[in-house]
């Protein structure tokens, strides 16, 4: 919000600002959300935007489009489509029908769905990891607790340094059942092991699991293992790069997930259905983000074009797993079809699945995090295997507070 002399210079509406940078609203306001523009509202209560920050963003992208190729990386892992998403070949949702959560990561990993050894978690990474989370306090977001316990039980295996495939593969079942294991079971609940989305579904949700529960969330962890090249994936990959170690790798991939445009946009879905509270609710918190300026989470997607696939597995099965716990859900999803809202993504498939079933608050983004992670030792399995560092390299424009020297 901008105050003072500064309203004095020189502004753009909305509109006008859309056309110049050739973007849609929500980019718009994304660019606002990340400081790139200031905004304030005007007298006639509409959006103005200082037309110097405009520009600015304006030649950063022409700059960017003339002089900064994509970054982009050769890999064999996944592939995004319009409407479609595979893992080395095979259609992530029928991976997601067949396999669980370590059936899935297999493949990701090694091409086959056999999941190996025993996903257990070595004793002293345990004893370390429970006791850091007995330390934080009890209004820590799981996704906060995975990042925290991520540190500390790499500290306890003096091996993690092989980056040989075998010795990885060891490390990373012992790693991501490590960080399941060492989330807080709810009170009253007793850990009776199985499978990991069995003992994650402990550690997040509310009542005592029935057999499709964890089918359930075992399809949701196969469909989040990758999405190619995002920020945490590319995050991971330069680690690795380097010979960072798995426990290292996962640890930049869970770093990266702060960003309000990657994993925690969940969160954002989860709020915003307990927000609305009951069905009749839905079209108001709706309007009243319009009428802010703000965007729906949950809603879209940059890649998915034709509607993210994922959100409609995984919606599809919560109408026959969770049939009477669907009503406020349902109630946004029309209200956002009658405004012609883009579908809704797996943002709002993991917000729905959270609130269907009585989860903790942050519940989507521990899910999302325990399933990339095994995304992110896929990618470091592949860089590990070629052999060769990253060397990014920097187009110097010239500095814009003072005179070169």
């Amino acid at each position: 919000m901008l105050q003072g002399e500064s309203r004095q210079l020189p502004t753009l509406t909305a509109d006008e600002a859309m056309k110049l940078l050739g973007v849609q609203r929500s980019t718009l306001y994304a660019y606002v959300s990340r400081g790139y523009l200031r905004r304030w509202r005007g007298p006639d209560r509409r959006s103005r935007f200082l037309a110097e920050d405009v520009e600015r963003v304006r030649e950063r992208g022409r700059r960017r489009s003339v002089e900064r190729p994509l970054l982009s990386v050769q890999s064999t892992i996944t592939a995004v489509s319009a409407d479609a998403l595979f893992f080395r070949g095979l259609n992530a949702l029928d991976l997601a029908r067949t396999s669980s959560f370590e059936e899935g990561a297999a493949w990701l990993w090694t091409g086959s769905t056999s999941a190996g050894l025993a996903w257990t978690s070595d004793d002293a990474a345990m004893a370390v990891g429970r006791a850091v989370q007995e330390a934080l306090p009890a209004t820590v977001l799981p996704l906060d607790r995975l990042r925290v316990s991520a540190a500390a039980i790499a500290a306890t295996d003096p091996l993690r340094y092989d980056t040989g495939t075998e010795a990885v593969l060891v490390t990373a079942r012992r790693q991501i059942a490590a960080l399941v294991d060492c989330l807080p079971m709810r009170t009253g609940q007793q850990d009776a092991g199985g499978t990991i989305a069995a003992r994650l579904w402990m550690r997040l949700g509310g009542a005592d699991p029935r057999p499709e529960h964890i089918r359930l969330l075992d399809a949701v962890l196969v469909l989040l293992l990758d999405h190619e090249l995002s920020m945490s994936t590319l995050s991971a990959r330069l680690a690795a790069s380097i010979q960072a170690d798995p426990y290292a790798v996962v640890s930049v991939g869970l770093s990266a997930l702060g960003g309000p445009l990657h994993a925690v946009a969940s969160l954002a879905a989860e709020d915003l259905l307990a927000e609305i509270r009951t069905p009749d609710r839905a079209a108001i918190a709706i309007g009243d983000r319009l009428r802010r300026g703000d965007r729906v989470p949950g809603l879209g997607h940059r890649l998915h074009t034709a509607g993210d696939p994922r959100a409609r597995f995984v919606l599809d099965a919560m109408r026959e797993v969770f049939p009477a716990e669907l009503g406020v859900l349902e109630a946004l999803l029309r209200a956002a079809a009658e405004r012609s809202l883009p579908p809704a993504n797996i943002d709002m498939a993991l917000a729905a699945l959270v609130r269907s079933a009585g989860m903790v608050r942050g519940a989507s983004e521990a899910i999302f995090a325990v399933a990339r992670s095994a995304g992110w030792i896929a990618h470091a399995l592949e860089v590990y295997a070629a052999g060769d560092e990253a060397v990014p390299s920097v187009i110097y424009v010239g500095s814009r507070t003072g005179p070169e020297r």
